[in-house]
């Protein structure tokens, strides 16, 4: 996997993610021009998306959804979201696990 979706940043990551809202099976999706591509089944209405998107990462992390901000973008599809306490490279780690790349 390339590392430009995972930074670090203070006090933990950086992830850079796209989101495909709608979707009939949600899930991580691979990488979708330089970011992490979430699929969600729910539609971007009053922040549903989002949560959604909260809660596929902190269970492929392994951690709580309080450790994860949307950072940027959360009216759009690229999202910055950061993930308190983990190292870019645990991220990319366990994300490899489910992405099985």
């Amino acid at each position: 996997m390339a590392d430009a979706w995972v930074v670090a940043a203070a006090g933990g990551s950086m992830l850079r993610v796209h989101v495909r809202p709608g979707a009939a099976r949600p899930g991580l999706a691979g990488l979708h021009g330089g970011a992490l591509a979430v699929r969600v089944g729910a539609r971007p209405i009053d922040g549903a998306a989002n949560r959604e998107v909260l809660a596929l990462l902190a269970a492929a992390l392994g951690i709580g959804q309080t450790a994860l901000e949307v950072i940027s973008g959360a009216q759009g599809r690229n999202k910055r979201i950061r993930v308190h306490g983990l190292t870019p490279a645990t991220v990319q780690a366990k994300l490899a696990q489910v992405l099985r790349v």
